[in-house]
């Protein structure tokens, strides 16, 4: 959840009294003083005001991201569901005593209704849409590029055993490193019987606790590589055909031993270019905590917003300041 960051609001009402010397002042545009502009919003001073006298300048910022987003992204059943399932998971987690609940949205989400919640709800989700389409439509070719020469493979055929922990959920630490151990010498047997020529196929169908692909000699048939645990995908990159490795891959499934059978030609730039993008908006929204308010601030720079008020410009960078200042540190608290 991000926090708030409140901005004394006495500096900010004074704007509506000081007509001269501390720079620009909002303007008198057909009666009202427009506060802020973009080329989809015109906030007046008037609508902006009466929510300051009760809010932050985050109120401000909710208007001008309304304003811009909602005219992008209209709400359809993929939000719809989305949000409900956020309210059915706080109501289940708050909602059995009312006033608990409705203390729980003043105090943690700054609402006093459940329809305020969900209006935040939805604005948060379309800012979220805007991220990722914003970034991903600034992924450079360069980077497309190297990332299909160094991670897109063809479509390999491989066929496994799978020796799996015989530890119980409610085991101790030491009971399910025994167990751990115990499979991977297990898997290390059937790997030397491998070495001595025996049938992978009938090795897998007597040993392997994979029960979906033991019974055809556990013949996984063609799959993408990005779809495997990353130890598992690693593992057959590094195989021929035909070949199977020589140490046991470990995986939150247990311990494999893989046969390459198979490998499809590399599927063609154009063809993966689109699922590439995902990829790197989702790596690149995902290495950084402070990504989400820079290219939120972007995207309203985009939008040509117009400050008609210097101390609202400077409430508003303050704000967003304190917010990456913020994410910033939770980087470093997490890294020691």
């Amino acid at each position: 959840m991000k926090k708030k960051i409140l901005i004394s609001l006495s500096a900010l009402l004074l704007i509506s009294t000081i007509t001269t010397g501390c720079g620009k002042t909002a303007e008198v545009k057909n009666g009202a003083k427009v506060a802020v502009s973009t080329n989809e919003e015109k906030i007046t001073a008037t609508e902006y005001y009466d929510e300051i006298k009760k809010d932050s300048i985050s109120k401000l910022i909710n208007m001008i991201d309304k304003g811009i987003l909602e005219k992008k992204y209209k709400s359809d059943d993929k939000e719809n569901e989305a949000v409900k399932k956020q309210i059915d998971q706080i109501k289940q987690n708050y909602g059995s005593n009312e006033s608990t609940y409705k203390s729980v949205l003043q105090s943690y989400f700054g609402v006093s209704s459940e329809d305020e919640l969900e209006d935040m709800l939805r604005l948060e989700y379309k800012r979220n849409e805007a991220v990722k389409d914003y970034i991903k439509k600034n992924i450079k070719d360069d980077e497309i590029k190297k990332y299909y020469e160094e991670n897109i493979y063809g479509e390999v055929k491989a066929s496994q055993i799978l020796i799996s922990s015989s530890a119980k959920s409610n085991a101790t630490d030491d009971e399910k490193a025994k167990a751990e151990e115990k499979a991977k010498k297990k898997a290390e047997e059937i790997i030397k019987k491998l070495n001595k020529g025996e049938d992978f196929a009938k090795l897998a169908k007597k040993y392997s606790d994979d029960d979906a692909t033991k019974s055809n000699g556990g013949d996984l048939g063609y799959f993408d590589l990005s779809d495997m645990e990353e130890t598992f995908g690693n593992a057959v990159k590094k195989l021929k055909v035909n070949e199977y490795t020589k140490d046991p891959v470990k995986t939150t499934y247990g311990y494999h031993i893989v046969l390459k059978t198979g490998e499809k030609d590399k599927p063609k730039l154009n063809k993966v270019k689109s699922k590439i993008k995902d990829k790197l908006t989702d790596e690149k929204i995902n290495s950084s905590n402070t990504i989400y308010y820079e290219t939120l601030m972007n995207i309203r720079e985009d939008e040509k917003i117009k400050w008609n008020d210097d101390s609202l410009k400077k409430a508003y960078e303050d704000y967003m300041n304190n917010l990456i200042k913020q994410a910033n540190s939770s980087t470093t608290s997490t890294n020691n």
